[in-house]
């Protein structure tokens, strides 16, 4: 008679008190309990309605149960047979990485801090690195280097406070849940379709801004490959400078001028004339990469794509030592004129600073995805130092790359405005540095796109139609949708600066300033603990958030 009146599962704790100082002695109550991720979540070896087996949904159903039942006590945990086995998950950014993940028996990571904060460099390391030198330029020097800093501090904050918005929801198993399901909590229906959308705009846009660089990384790797097996000299007419080291300046400031007509070939061969007639960077290039990348498009699991995930880390390297040989025989050319451009030299504050911060803010964005790859962290105790260090060394790349390659612009040869938002536009394909480059950089990008097209048929899809891949029509009329989308930006809009800003502006707005900042003060003022200066401070964020986006339509 005594074991019936034992609970079935662990002890209810009449005294709310005593609960929490137990489960706090005993962390591994719940942690050492692993969770099930939906498939819309998961990105794994083969496509999620093909491994989810009938057991495995069944399973799920169970653990939902007993989710439901712990919404006011902590009592009723899921025991071991209703926990599935251990899967791999792929976490991707919003700009090309696919990071691998491994759960744990123990509901701990097995990463050590160092892999963590590489992981976090690697997955932010994105194509917003090619456009940080003009939108440097944009801002002015000075003033530029300024806004990086401010930017990396102000979105490590936002960041942080999307890592600790879990433990502002109490009596409620969060262990599992990811920052949309914290937005569904706090503002119901609207913050999950809001952040469904806003996490769709940020893949849409660096869908097309690939579109737009595999054009021009492909245009210039083929006429690279074409002049040097054919022995053709190639003579630019567009400003350049002289000597071994040749930097050109495809738009010069003021001036009009066709960018896909930059040079001609001195020949007489009609079979040279064609190649530039059927190899053109905007009428003819960004359509043949249809027949490359739509079957890949429809593949039904993207696991094999994501096997090239370290050549994304090998291409930022590459373009480090790029950047520091260049600088080494460019040499430094800086001039200091703090309000108005002299003699090719920009004012050190300039108006059009806002183009800066629009790409910082998808440079530095990884916060829709910052609590899943810290899940993999051995020691969650050191969750916020390796996150700073992360930050901390990305903002040190972004600011090496942009301020090298800034200062090393030959001025007064040519106006630092002539830096590109793709800066290797500026090395003619007939550069060898180059050319390598603009081969790695193409691979990687036809590898990464098909990850993210995959991701915006699982978020978008799944959604509107309860499947991954709900038929062969559905898919391929979404990739259409998209592979169209980059050719039209390729063909009329090839500016990938103005592309990244406008989406980082976009998503910044939701998932780096507004988000964090209404939860975070939400949840103190529900608790009664919400200042006037946190108020005042987190609504400055909104405010910043919603200028920033504004500003990128104004200026």
């Amino acid at each position: 008679m005594a074991d019936d009146l034992q609970p079935l599962l662990t002890p209810v704790v009449e005294d709310e008190s005593t609960f929490r100082e137990q489960t706090r002695n005993e962390p591994e109550l719940n942690s050492r309990r692993p969770f099930y991720v939906p498939p819309r979540n998961l990105h794994g070896n083969t496509d999620p309605q093909e491994w989810v087996t009938e057991e495995a949904s069944a399973m799920n159903s169970r653990v939902q149960y007993y989710s439901k039942l712990t919404t006011t006590h902590k009592t009723l945990v899921p025991p071991d047979h209703v926990i599935p086995a251990e899967e791999q998950i792929y976490v991707y950014s919003p700009l090309g990485s696919a990071l691998q993940l491994e759960s744990s028996i123990d509901g701990a990571g097995k990463n050590p801090s160092i892999v963590t904060i590489f992981s976090i460099w690697n997955t932010m390391m994105g194509t917003s690195i090619l456009s940080l030198p003009w939108a440097l330029k944009e801002a002015g020097f000075t003033l530029g280097i300024i806004l990086i800093i401010l930017m990396s501090m102000l979105t490590l904050y936002c960041c942080y406070r999307v890592l600790k918005s879990r433990q502002t929801i109490d009596y409620i198993d969060t262990s599992d849940w990811e920052f949309p399901d914290v937005c569904k909590y706090y503002f119901g229906s609207f913050g999950q379709w809001s952040s469904l959308l806003f996490s769709l705009i940020s893949l849409f846009g660096a869908m097309i801004v690939y579109w737009v660089l595999m054009s021009n990384f492909l245009f210039n790797t083929g006429k690279f490959i074409y002049n040097y097996v054919h022995n053709i000299t190639e003579v630019d007419h567009v400003l350049s400078t002289n000597g071994t080291v040749k930097v050109i300046c495809p738009n010069p400031p003021g001036v009009h001028q066709n960018s896909t007509d930059m040079s001609y070939i001195i020949s007489n061969d009609t079979g040279v004339h064609e190649f530039q007639e059927w190899w053109n960077k905007t009428n003819t290039v960004p359509y043949y990469l249809i027949v490359l990348l739509l079957p890949l498009l429809s593949f039904k699991s993207a696991s094999f794509f994501a096997r090239f995930n370290n050549l994304g880390t090998i291409s930022v390297i590459y373009l480090i030592v790029l950047v520091t040989l260049k600088a080494g025989r460019q040499g430094i050319h800086l001039e200091f004129h703090w309000f108005e451009s002299v003699n090719h030299f920009v004012a050190e504050f300039r108006i059009s600073f806002p183009h800066l911060t629009g790409v910082l803010a998808l440079a530095f964005f990884i916060h829709n995805c910052v609590i899943t790859l810290l899940k993999n962290n051995k020691h969650q105790e050191n969750n916020v130092r390796d996150l700073s260090i992360a930050y901390l060394l990305v903002g040190f790349t972004y600011l090496y790359v942009a301020v090298m390659t800034f200062a090393a612009f030959p001025s007064p040869a040519l106006s630092k405005d002539c830096i590109e938002p793709n800066f290797l536009d500026n090395l003619p394909s007939s550069d060898i540095l180059a050319f390598i480059s603009r081969v790695f950089l193409l691979f990687q990008m036809t590898t990464v796109y098909p990850l993210l097209g995959y991701l915006l048929r699982v978020q978008l899809l799944s959604q509107l139609f309860g499947k991954v891949y709900p038929s062969f029509p559905h898919v391929f009329i979404l990739n259409i949708v998209v592979i169209l989308s980059g050719v039209l930006v390729a063909k009329f809009y090839p500016n990938i600066g103005a592309i990244i800003r406008y989406s980082g502006a976009t998503c910044g707005l939701a998932f780096i300033f507004v988000y964090p900042s209404l939860i975070h003060m939400i949840s103190l003022h529900r608790k009664g603990q919400l200042s006037w200066p946190s108020a005042i401070f987190h609504s400055f964020l909104l405010v910043l958030g919603a200028a920033n986006l504004i500003a990128q339509f104004l200026i």
